[in-house]
């Protein structure tokens, strides 16, 4: 076998400042995929600039808001998914506390929905905070399952959680990762071998060399098969708040000679998914 990995930028259609980062690590051929956030405004002048690239984003389902950008509103408005004055929750706990199965997956199909509209047909899905995972209350994710076999989308779950979460799962959620993984292959749903983003604070890492060093590692100890690498690249004006750094320098990591050189010197091959 062959170590293969798909970079992807994230939250592509945030806002303009990440959009205008995304859009050029694409057209420099540093990022191999991108996802999309729909139900931003900025998204619908993606279409037209992506579709001139030659690129189809994945849908990432998005659920919640984000801290420092005016909150978003889902596209299918279903009661369960929003704060009093209509608009997705800045805080994934709240989410996670009241969402409603019924209700994820229509505001899923309504995104999803709204991209095959434009012109844009995703052959992939994951989900914007992890929320869809049960990282932040109720797990949607059997439910998420189903719907993207319903759909034929591959889905980011990772067979090999350890590299994401930095080490073997609590029993409790060992269990239900596999139960998922075997949904997921009983149902036809492609998944990664793992996958792997830095999970730090810009306090915590200190620096963009701190920062590098990790996704370097991070790249040496992939394992056989096609595993994914994602970042959420931007510029210093685009996100508030102290981790904002932490975008930039992600940004400036894949524009790198280090980091193109260990690609070549560890022999992965960077490929646009993980399901052909």
């Amino acid at each position: 076998m062959t170590r293969r990995v798909v970079i992807t930028a994230d939250d592509l259609g945030r806002e303009p400042g990440t959009t205008e980062v995304i859009l050029a690590l694409l057209a420099e051929g540093h990022v191999s995929a991108t996802t999309l956030i729909c139900v931003s405004p900025a998204a619908e002048d993606v279409v037209r600039r992506v579709g001139e690239l030659g690129v189809v984003p994945r849908l990432h389902v998005t659920l919640t808001s984000e801290r420092g950008v005016p909150r978003w509103r889902p596209l299918n408005g279903a009661a369960s998914l929003v704060d009093p004055d209509g608009t997705l929750s800045d805080d994934p706990l709240a989410l996670g506390a009241r969402g409603e199965a019924q209700d994820v997956i229509r505001e899923a199909d309504a995104q999803l929905h709204w991209m095959c509209d434009r012109g844009l047909v995703p052959e992939a899905a994951d989900s914007h905070a992890g929320t869809l995972y049960g990282l932040h209350g109720r797990s949607w994710l059997a439910e998420a399952l189903e719907w993207c076999a319903r759909h034929g989308l591959a889905f980011r779950l990772p067979r090999d959680p350890a590299p994401y979460f930095g080490g073997p799962l609590p029993p409790q959620l060992a269990a239900a990762h596999e139960r998922a993984v075997a949904l997921a292959d009983a149902l036809g749903v492609s998944i990664p071998q793992t996958i792997a983003t830095n999970r730090r604070r810009a306090q915590e890492l200190g620096s963009y060399e701190r920062l590098r060093d990790d996704y370097l590692r991070r790249l040496a100890a992939l394992p056989e098969g096609t595993s994914e690498l994602f970042l959420h690249p931007s510029c210093e004006d685009a996100v508030t708040g102290p981790d904002g750094i932490v975008r930039t320098w992600e940004a400036r990591l894949l524009r790198d000679p280090a980091w193109h050189d260990a690609l070549e010197s560890e022999g992965v091959e960077v490929v646009g998914d993980w399901w052909a």
